[in-house]
């Protein structure tokens, strides 16, 4: 045996190796070719088969594109083939099982084929929709499954069960097989005729009113099925309803018609035996309704049963088809039915006998032909013409009797035609005028004509329909003249009668004669020629006959006008008399007679069911068949009706019928039908009374009765458990355990999941107890082993279906079951004895008791796994007691394992697998009684870590060691969990030493030992990505303490780069796969965590990364070596690459670049390449999922710990790809050397193609949160790196919030086609999880470097992405975890917002205005949602409202800054969103009453009150429609109520010795106060409304109560007088009420700064009059107060009676060379400003003495905001009359007026002018005064000046009227 060295075989050649391995879709193909022969194998086999290809189904969804059905190349026709191969095994195994039901082999045998069938089916098509789109059916579905889909699209229990999946079928087949198609199609028609036919029977013999609408609509579809039935009771209850109808006076016409058309597609049933009964039950009622027997009963009573046949249809029915039908019984009942109608005059009441004429009079014309002397019935219709010939009432009416005697004349029985001449003779000679016309009526006249129209040439009713017009119409219209000319010759006027009657062979010439009244004209001949004198124009007669007639058989219309004329009809017949010899014209009178006598039964669409939408061509006349053979016709015509129009075609064939799938079916069809489903007919065969009411031929056989009874699931089942409890053997309850499982494979397959049948109907049967017995006892023997596997097995499937919907009963009796007393055999089973083991010699007992093993474990494993859920109490109680039991055992187990067989691997890594599920589950160690939980956490601590140090740390790792994988992976990821609930158990750090091994091999005896991490570190480079990935999650974990760091950093001195060298490395290596790069990142993160100095420091703890330059000899630790290590490994250029490779998909199988650019780098022959152009797109990729076998990435989810670091080590990832160019980070001071994953052999690495690197979301959102860190730590530097790599726009090109959109749609909506439900929530998952953590690395850069972010074209595409994930709809989501990770990515997402207008409003407004319009509707909606989630989610109510409380700030900012500026663009804006839109308007209602229902709701000491407060402050100020709704809402009494309790509360607590109610102004009162008026105040700002509505609500009154708590309490007093301001701002009433008076009470704390007074006017005054207030704010907002009052007449008589204006003379103006105006100097004049609006304000103010001095000298100085309100105060005073002496007195006044005219100002100097043109006007003594010559200058000047400046006045208006001022007063002045 050749030696090989062990590290030789870790050397890989990974492009052969590629080559080598099967691909994906090889390897599913594969497992389908090895496995669908066996599907016709034994029960075990085709379950464990069928289990096998259910998942690898899915994997084949995955991994197959439908578009290697198109693909040409050598791999795709492979894989075609192999297919094809594999779907014809299919079929063959489907054909063979269902071909195998043969009464000849047992049941058992029999249920196996049946359950197979049904399964294999399932399984098939679910294949088919997998990998073959329908429309490519035909050309690639080999022909054993197609016959097989034809099979299973007959089987009708499939149907039921199964509809979706029979859909499918139906529509495959469609594509394969017309032929099979149709049979299929035809006899579903059937199908649902039977069905039809069972209900109406049902229906009918219900008690109770019936709606007979739908009574006739079901016996209509009834009707198709009676072939397949033959159940002729339906025949009678049918006419019996129709019947029943026609007696009916409330009958709608739809439901007479509807009935009508019922009976007439009985009476022509192409069945005979239903036209013999239709016809046998009809002739019943009749004989019943007018049997002798009835004469003595009320005749109306019973004659409306007969009014359903008297309908001219019906009657048409019976006479042209039942008299003629061959059948003796038909005809006969025909006749009779007839016979009664003819006779019954007597015995029916006038109503119902002549509705019976109505209906006869159409019919006639076919009756007739069965008139004869010697028959019974053919007497009866001669009556009907004797009757009215032979005087006495006549039967029938007029002209329709005429018409009728001659339609005797074409009889074919003489004696009938001999009779009629005789009766026409007596009309003939009544007739009016008879003495005048020709012939005479006599014997020998008759006796030659009883022949007449008996012709030897019958003529052809034919017409031509030429497209182009051959003759011009003029012609006609000349030849038309001659013809009807009376000066021109007969026989120039007969050869135009016959030239227009070979142009009438046209039928498009026929229009022109019309309108020259052609058929007036001939008339008129005819008459003429029957006078006397009628020999001169008998020349005219046969051409005029022919025009007549080619018009008449072109025009129908016109035939039944002529028709009812009795007039031309006789005079037709005296022409024939006439010319009796001359064959040419009696012929054309036959014809003529045809035309019109058969008018009525030549019309098609008078005797059809459904009238056709195109009324039939007018050339065409045709008769009834039944007509042509019972009268001698003159003429050829097309016959119609050689069958009945009302005859129905049945769908299927004698030959459909006779085959056996479709007899079957129709059999089941009508058995479920008849028993109203499948529940009552299972019952039926299960009941022991049977009574047959339906032939024996619709019995179900035995094989119908077994595949019903399998295939419904309900009753399988029920089989399956009355199969155990009566078994006698073990094998029958193998059998039936495996026959439930059957059961699951089928809800699976047809995706009916935990809610299908199977789960319902356990969830009902009491299974438990019959599977109890056999869980209680130990097995005795290998058999019984084996039943028990079975049985657990069962038990696991079951609670993996139900894991989304878990049974609490079921988790409960499990529980229950494991936790009983001993013996306990299923935990018991686990641990294995001594003499158990030392059983082990045997081999096949050794492998049943490893399975089950294997099978407990995998049924522990699911049950842990069915908790997440379940709230049940008592059931948690149970499953946390069964934790920590099972993590006991499991313990035990690995013991025990270790021991024999030197360590049996399997049975290791089964139970390290359980151990992984258990550990996962927090607190799983804490609920022993006899055991504390950190014990339990040492003991598997020890253990685990013996299991590592023994199997791979000193065995060299993979390199070295005998352990599997498996064994691995569970072993770390236990550790993993381990960490975490050594953390939650116990809070100190001391149990971190437990963790450490001693390091060197058992040979180094003299080598002292030392405690650390060591042994985790080659983890960290295994093979296995999942252990990396585990592994670095565990030092993740460990992380998070910080003497985990410490352990760890020391454990990694001996490696190059240390410890943060090392995390870095594998951080950047892109050879990495991204959930291992992403656990580094968590451990730097929680490096970063702990304080780092800058410089050494001896005996500090922690120093941080150390970096040593060997050439400078420089070393640096802390921060700066953190700089310096990223600047040597190109850090942040690394993470630059890895945004770029970011991978936003679900899934990606390639490690080949081209199956995501589309190009394939190259080709190879075999086409191997091309094998992955048959992946699934992009689009339905991510980066790859996990195994659903790894237990550490699918079923495994960490609960975060306290620290920096989240933990989710459910994580995709990519492939291991490798790096394309950056060289691997060395340490400074180290040794060149990487880690030792890395090393590659620079000849192995060479071929390998260049290959691109995948990076996922969740990894970069570790590098999120990495650079959020660092950021923290080293804000500078990391800003302008970030920067200089434009890492923050990378990152935010990731964001793509469509592709989160598209993907929760598919969970709202999932197609056939869509992945798991899991993979498509991971996947959202990650992307939020990628969004939260760049929002929150977003507001880090806007804290350090707003420039970082606020960028146009970033700014827009991030709020873009921000509103369109936080308008998307999670209505429909069912996923808890999915739903609060949008909330909480929501909330981040609502902060970052507000953070972005907190820091730019400006720049950042703009673009989050135009993102909310675009989805302004949605945006509503979702902040009601915020709003109504402050009970279970306040983080997010807080921020969503934080976020509109700062942008309607914003906006308000906005509207302030463009209120002066105009020819903005039309851009959105927040405030006309909220008031201009029209659509939608009550979501925006909604969400008012949503956020003031939501500040109403809360009480004042919630701290949630405050933040819908601000929202609803700032949206009152920002919306007038939401003052509008707060309005309507009442919350401007709320909010008055609310101070009035607040006033109340504290005068009560003023009471309250040793209480001061003002002492803290945190207290609640305070805050709820200050709160209520600032709502107050935004809700009136500007508001006529509401200020009505506070004033009703006595605002006033309540203010007043309160003012002395807001003299103690500044900030209150604030707000007051703000409300104040708004409230009196132009509302003359509101001004009013505060001179009201009123009282109040004070407590004794508020006499200090001021006392109550009899108004609030007047304590606003006595505010304002202290001198100086304390407070700028509030004296500000005292004064502007004041300015408003002023504006009212009763106010300004208060200021007046308490000389409060006297306080302005006290004012000390500004000294030394301080020229500015003092704050309150300036506060005055704008209240006198105010006061003089007005002539009695103006008088205050000269009542003052001094004022107008005063004013004056406060003109001289100046202010910012206000420099000419002195100014204007004069200006005011001087356009009243009585005030200008005071002025004019006054010269310090003028002087000041008109030294303006020289101010550099020109706001000044128009004031002035102003002011002076007031005096002068109108008051004489005023020119005077102001005619000094240095006014007079200056207004010269002035205007001088103002002519040449503003030359275009008219521009502006106030140059203008400066001007004008100034033109007036100079003229003023220059006047004498």
């Amino acid at each position: 045996m050749t030696h090989i060295d062990l590290p030789e075989l870790e050397t890989e050649d990974t492009l052969q190796l590629q080559f080598q391995q099967l691909s994906l879709p090889q390897f599913c193909v594969s497992v389908l070719e090895a496995a669908a022969p066996l599907l016709t194998g034994s029960r075990q086999v085709v379950i464990r088969v069928l289990e096998l290809l259910a998942e690898d189904v899915i994997l084949i969804g995955e991994a197959i594109s439908a578009d290697i059905w198109d693909d040409n190349s050598l791999f795709a026709i492979d894989m075609k083939e192999k297919l094809l191969m594999v779907l014809g095994s299919f079929g063959e195994a489907m054909c063979h099982h269902k071909s195998s039901v043969s009464l000849e082999h047992p049941e058992a045998v029999l249920v196996h084929h049946r359950t197979a069938f049904v399964s294999i089916s399932l399984l098939a098509v679910r294949l088919l929709q997998t990998l073959l789109p329908v429309e490519k059916a035909s050309n690639f579905i080999p022909e054993p499954l197609s016959a097989a889909l034809f099979l299973v699209s007959l089987d009708m229990p499939i149907s039921l069960e199964y509809p979706n999946i029979h859909d499918a079928v139906v529509a495959y087949l469609e594509q394969l097989n017309s032929e099979n198609y149709s049979i299929y199609k035809r006899t579903a028609e059937a199908v649902y005729s039977i069905e039809c036919a069972c209900n109406f029977l049902s229906d009918v013999g219900k008690e109770g009113e019936k709606n007979l609408l739908e009574l006739v609509e079901l016996a209509d579809q009834a009707l198709r099925s009676f072939s397949c039935h033959q159940h002729f009771r339906l025949v009678k209850e049918i006419i019996c309803i129709c019947s029943k109808i026609s007696k009916s006076a409330q009958a709608s016409p739809l439901l007479q018609g509807e009935s009508q058309k019922v009976l007439l597609r009985m009476l022509s049933h192409p069945l005979l035996q239903v036209k013999v009964e239709t016809y046998k039950c009809c002739l019943e009622i009749i004989e019943e309704c007018l049997g002798v027997h009835t004469v003595a009963k009320p005749v109306s009573s019973l004659c409306n049963g007969i009014h359903f046949l008297l309908h001219p249809k019906v009657l048409y029915e019976i006479s042209a088809f039942g008299i003629q039908e061959p059948q003796n019984e038909v005809n006969a009942a025909a006749k009779t039915i007839l016979l009664y109608l003819l006779q019954g005059r007597l015995v029916m009441t006038a109503a119902t006998w002549n509705k019976f004429i109505e209906a006869l009079c159409p019919v006639i014309p076919v009756l007739q032909g069965y008139a004869d002397t010697e028959d019974p019935l053919g007497n009866c219709i001669l009556l009907l013409s004797k009757a009215s010939s032979e005087g006495g009432e006549g039967v029938l009416p007029c002209t329709t009797h005429f018409k009728s005697l001659l339609r005797l004349l074409l009889v074919k029985k003489p004696s009938v035609r001999s009779l009629a001449l005789k009766l026409l003779a007596c009309h003939l000679t009544g007739e009016e005028g008879a003495d005048r016309k020709r012939p005479s009526i006599d014997a020998r006249v008759l006796s030659r004509v009883t022949n007449l129209f008996i012709v030897k040439k019958p003529i052809e009713l034919k017409l031509d329909d030429r497209r182009e017009l051959i003759i011009k119409l003029e012609t006609v219209e000349k030849v038309y003249e001659i013809f009807t000319s009376d000066d021109i010759d007969l026989v120039l006027r007969k050869s135009a009668a016959e030239q227009l009657a070979v142009i009438m062979q046209d039928i498009k010439m026929h229009a022109v004669v019309k309108k020259l009244c052609l058929i007036d004209k001939i008339i008129e001949y005819l008459n003429e020629c029957v006078g006397q004198d009628g020999e001169v124009v008998e020349c005219l007669v046969q051409p005029s006959l022919t025009l007549l007639r080619k018009v008449l058989c072109g025009d129908s219309s016109l035939r039944v006008s002529l028709s009812q004329q009795s007039s031309l009809l006789s005079l037709l017949f005296r022409v024939s008399l006439i010319f009796h010899e001359d064959c040419t014209i009696v012929t054309e009178v036959g014809a003529l007679f045809c035309l019109l006598l058969f008018d009525e039964v030549s019309r098609m669409d008078m005797w059809s069911v459904n009238p056709p939408s195109k009324p039939s061509s007018p050339s065409v006349f045709s008769l009834p068949v039944s007509v042509f053979r019972r009268y001698h016709l003159p003429v050829h015509v097309l016959g119609h009706h050689a069958v009945s129009p009302y005859a129905i075609v049945l769908p299927l064939s004698a030959d459909c019928l006779a085959l056996k799938p479709v007899s079957d079916m129709l059999r089941i069809a009508w058995n479920l039908s008849w028993y109203h489903g499948s529940d009552n007919l299972l019952k039926q065969m299960s009941s022991e009374t049977k009574i047959q009411e339906f032939s024996d031929a619709l019995t179900l056989s035995s094989e119908d009765t077994l595949a019903l009874k399998v295939t419904h699931t309900a009753s399988g089942l029920k089989d399956c458990l009355h199969a155990i409890v009566q078994a006698a053997a073990h094998r029958e309850v193998r059998a039936a355990v495996t026959r439930m499982s059957f059961y699951f494979l089928n809800d699976r397959l047809s995706l009916k999941g935990g809610t299908g049948p199977c789960g319902v109907t356990l969830q009902s049967l009491a299974w438990h107890t019959t599977l109890n017995r056999f869980l209680q006892v130990l097995p005795a023997c290998t058999e019984d082993e084996k039943l028990l596997i079975d049985i657990i097995h069962f038990l696991n499937k079951l609670l993996k279906e139900q894991r989304k919907n878990s049974s609490v009963e079921l988790l409960t009796w499990l529980l229950e079951l494991l936790l009983r007393q001993s013996p306990n055999p299923l935990l018991d089973l686990l641990v294995l004895t001594e003499p158990q083991a030392r059983e082990e010699t045997d081999d096949i007992r050794t492998a049943v008791r490893q399975q089950l093993q294997k099978e407990l474990i995998a049924l522990f494993s699911t049950l842990l796994l069915s908790f997440t859920a379940i709230t049940d109490r008592k059931c948690l109680e149970l499953f946390y007691v069964f934790q920590t039991q099972l993590a006991l055992k499991l313990l035990q187990c690995l013991r025990v394992t270790d021991a024999p067989h030197f360590y049996g691997l399997p049975s290791l890594q089964r139970t390290l697998r359980g151990m992984a599920h258990l550990t996962a589950l927090p607190g799983w160690s804490s609920h022993s009684p006899l055991t504390k939980p950190l014990e339990v956490c040492v003991k598997y601590l020890s253990g685990l870590l013996e299991v590592i140090t023994s199997f791979y740390v000193e065995r060299g790792g993979n390199a070295m060691s005998f352990m599997g994988k498996g064994v691995t992976k569970s072993t770390i990821l236990c550790l993993l969990h381990l960490s975490h609930e050594m953390m939650a158990q116990d809070q100190s750090s001391e149990w971190m030493s437990l963790w450490f091994l001693p390091l060197g091999s058992h040979s180094e005896e003299h080598t002292p030992a030392q405690q650390g991490l060591a042994w985790l570190i080659p983890l960290w480079v295994d093979r296995d990505p999942e252990v990396r990935f585990t592994s670095l999650g565990l030092g993740s974990a460990l992380t998070t303490l910080e003497s985990g760091c410490a352990a760890l950093a020391n454990s990694c001195q001996n490696i190059s780069g240390g410890l943060w060298g090392t995390v870095v490395n594998i951080l950047l290596d892109q050879w990495e796969c991204s959930m291992v790069r992403r656990e580094a990142a968590f451990i730097l993160q929680n490096l970063l965590v702990i304080p780092m100095p800058s410089v050494i420091i001896k005996d500090y703890t922690w120093q941080g990364p150390c970096v040593h330059d060997e050439d400078s000899g420089l070393s640096l630790v802390g921060k700066p070596a953190l700089q310096a290590l990223f600047y040597h490994c190109r850090f942040y250029e690394h993470l630059n690459q890895m945004v770029k490779h970011c991978y936003l998909g679900r899934y990606t199988l390639d490690l080949n670049c081209s199956a995501l650019t589309g190009t394939s780098e190259s080709s190879d022959s075999n086409g191997l390449d091309d094998s992955f152009k048959f992946w699934r797109a992009p689009s339905r990729m991510s980066n790859q999922d996990p195994a659903p076998s790894s237990l550490s990435t699918s079923e495994t989810m960490v609960t975060p710990s306290s620290g920096s670091a989240e933990f989710s080590p459910l994580v995709p990832s990519a492939a291991p790809l490798p790096e394309v160019s950056n060289d691997q980070f060395v340490a400074q001071g180290q040794h060149e050397t990487a880690c030792p994953r890395l090393a590659h052999d620079p000849c192995l690495a060479a071929p390998l193609p260049r290959q691109c690197v995948l990076v996922t979301p969740p990894l970069l959102s570790a590098v999120c949160s990495l650079l959020d860190s660092l950021l923290v730590v080293a804000p500078g530097d990391t800003a302008n790196a970030v920067r200089h790599t434009r890492l923050v726009e990378r990152l935010c090109s990731i964001a793509d919030a469509t592709l989160i959109e598209a993907r929760v749609q598919e969970l709202r909506v999932p197609l056939p086609s869509s992945p798991p439900v899991e993979h498509t929530q991971a996947q959202v998952s990650f992307l939020l999880e990628y969004l939260s953590s760049l929002v929150r690395l977003l507001q880090s850069c806007l804290l350090v470097d707003p420039d970082l972010v606020i960028q146009d074209e970033l700014l827009k595409r991030l709020t873009t992405n921000i509103i369109g994930v936080l308008t998307i709809g999670t209505k429909d989501l069912l996923d808890v975890e999915l739903i609060s990770a949008f909330y909480q990515t929501w909330t981040h997402l609502f902060n970052l917002l507000a953070t972005l207008l907190r820091k730019a409003g400006a720049a950042s407004l703009p673009s989050i205005t135009m993102g909310l319009a675009k989805h302004w509707v949605a945006v509503i909606d979702m902040l009601c949602s915020c709003v109504g989630l402050s009970a279970t989610c306040p983080a997010l109510y807080t921020a969503g409202l934080q976020f509109l409380s700062i942008l309607l700030t914003e906006e308000a900012k906005r509207c302030l800054r463009d209120k002066d500026k105009t020819n903005l663009c039309p851009s959105p804006t927040i405030a006309s969103l909220l008031d201009k839109t029209q659509d939608n308007q009550k979501s925006l209602e909604r969400f008012n009453e949503v956020i003031i229902q939501s500040y109403e709701g809360k009480s004042g000491r919630d701290t949630l009150q405050r933040v819908a407060a601000n929202a609803l402050l700032s949206l009152l100020a920002v919306s007038r429609r939401a003052q509008k709704l707060a309005l309507e809402a009442a919350l401007v009494d709320s909010c008055v109520e609310r101070m009035k309790h607040v006033n109340a509360q504290l005068s009560l607590d003023a009471l309250r010795p040793g209480k001061a109610a003002l002492r803290k102004k945190e207290d609640g009162f305070i805050k709820e106060l200050s709160i209520a008026m600032q709502l107050l105040r935004n809700c009136l700002y500007q508001n006529e409304e509401c200020k009505e509505a506070a004033l009703e609500a006595h605002l006033v009154p309540v203010l007043h109560s309160l003012w002395p708590w807001l003299l103690m309490d500044d900030s209150l007093m604030h707000v007051a007088l703000q409300l104040l301001c708004v409230y009196t701002a132009n509302f003359p009433n509101g001004c009013s009420s505060l001179c009201w008076s009123s009282s109040g009470q004070y407590p004794l704390q508020a006499v200090g700064r001021g006392a109550s007074g009899s108004s609030l006017m007047l304590c606003v005054l006595r505010l304002a009059s202290q001198t100086p207030l304390e407070n700028a704010a509030v004296q500000h907002g005292v004064f502007l107060c004041l300015s408003n009052l002023a504006l009212s007449h009763d106010c300004k008589g208060v200021m007046q009676k308490s000389n409060f204006l006297q306080n302005f003379l006290s004012l000390t103006l500004p000294k030394g060379g301080n020229r500015h105006l003092s704050n309150l100097a300036v506060l005055w004049l704008k209240l006198l400003l105010n006061v003089s609006l007005r002539e009695d304000g103006q008088q205050m103010i000269l009542r003052l003495d001094g004022c107008l001095d005063s004013l004056t000298e406060l003109s001289k100085f100046t202010h910012k905001s206000s420099p000419h309100l002195p100014l204007l105060i004069f200006h005011n005073i001087c356009f009243s009359p009585a005030n200008k002496p005071r002025v004019l007195a006054n010269e310090k006044v003028v002087n000041v007026l008109s030294a303006c005219l020289e101010s550099e100002n020109q706001n000044a100097q128009r004031i002035g002018a102003a002011a002076l043109w007031a005096l002068i006007h109108n008051y004489q003594k005023a020119k005077t005064t102001l005619k000094n010559p240095s006014i007079k200058r200056r207004v010269d000047e002035a205007y001088s000046l103002a002519k040449k400046t503003f030359s275009s006045s008219e521009e502006n208006p106030l140059n203008a009227y400066y001007l004008k001022c100034l033109e007036s007063l100079a003229q003023q002045l220059n006047s004498s």
